[in-house]
């Protein structure tokens, strides 16, 4: 199938028309447009990756498991730090898109430079051509009333060669003499224009084709940049996802070495307090407290003599003893 190319589709068959060049430019146009779209989207994405790694350094800073120990504690402080290295990562992301939006903003400048002298050349030989054409338009039209004027003259002459003097005769061949000089005069200048008119066609023509082709150029750079741009940034994306994936990893082979038992026994050996526990509390009747008291105020047989009695006047009736008849524990 034969290539489509610039220089071939974009014509007009009027000579004053640019539509075909209009419409390249356009299409540039929109290039450029969409050249700066993407510089901002990756502007604004690494903006994004900035703020998403500072959010995580802060976070990476965070207490976090300040009073574990042991096996537990290696790995939560492994956990922190790759999470600021993930941080790290992300920044450095942000970087690199940085970086890859200014070649994207440096390409869009250098395309636009060299697209500038083009379009100048192109538009001083438009305004050059319509000029000419406009010019040699005026011309034909005056080439063609001097043509008619001649016509005329020589009609009338010839009209009055029979009923006219001699001196109107000489007349009327003067006018036509004069006419015929003017029409050859319009003519020449007619056909000067003319001439200049194609000469300027032909120096447009090349220099049409020349500028589709820088242009038809421009556009494959662009779209090649463009395609490429956001590869790479597809790339690095998915590089960090796989860096991010490596960190998270050394994270799990920390946590792979936390044993559980280890961590136990290492709490008891450091904060033990002992591996007795408390003996059971009894119950205690406070009336067998009583009868235990008052059996331990007996005197011991064998061991200790008798208390003597107590004291009393005589005829006292608050005491009496067991010898006395009619003892009695009871009172009345």
């Amino acid at each position: 199938m034969r290539e489509l190319h610039f220089k071939d589709n974009f014509w007009n068959t009027d000579i004053t028309s640019t539509a075909g060049y209009d419409t390249i430019i356009q299409h540039l146009n929109d290039g450029k447009r969409t050249c700066k779209e993407i510089e901002d989207f990756m502007k604004a994405r690494a903006a994004i990756e900035e703020k998403y790694a500072k959010d995580l350094l802060g976070l990476s800073k965070k207490v976090c498991g300040h009073s574990e120990m042991n096996t537990l504690k290696r790995s939560l402080d492994v956990f922190k730090l790759q999470t600021e290295n993930v941080s790290l990562s992300h920044l450095h992301l942000a970087q690199t898109m940085r970086e890859e939006a200014k070649k994207l903003e440096d390409f869009r400048e250098k395309q636009k430079e060299a697209r500038k002298r083009i379009e100048q050349q192109m538009d001083a030989l438009h305004k050059q051509k319509v000029a000419q054409y406009k010019k040699t338009a005026e011309a034909k039209k005056t080439y063609d009333q001097k043509c008619r004027d001649k016509e005329e003259a020589e009609q009338n002459m010839n009209r009055n060669a029979t009923t006219s003097s001699s001196k109107q005769q000489e007349k009327l061949y003067t006018k036509t003499q004069q006419a015929k000089q003017t029409a050859e005069e319009a003519d020449r200048i007619y056909s000067q224009n003319v001439l200049v008119l194609g000469k300027m066609r032909e120096e447009w023509l090349n220099e049409h084709v020349k500028a589709c082709e820088f242009f038809e150029k421009q556009e494959v750079e662009r779209i090649n940049m463009l395609r490429n741009i956001v590869w790479t940034h597809l790339n690095h994306l998915s590089q960090q996802c796989v860096t991010s994936d490596e960190i998270h990893e050394e994270v799990r082979k920390s946590l792979e070495q936390c044993n559980v038992q280890e961590d136990i026994e290492h709490f008891v050996n450091l904060r033990r307090t002992g591996d007795k526990p408390p003996a059971p509390v009894p119950y205690e009747n406070f009336y067998n407290n009583q009868r235990s008291a008052g059996v331990r105020s007996l005197p011991t047989p064998g061991r200790r003599a008798a208390a003597p009695p107590p004291p009393t006047a005589e005829n006292d009736p608050l005491y009496s003893t067991v010898a006395e008849p009619g003892y009695s524990l009871i009172r009345y």
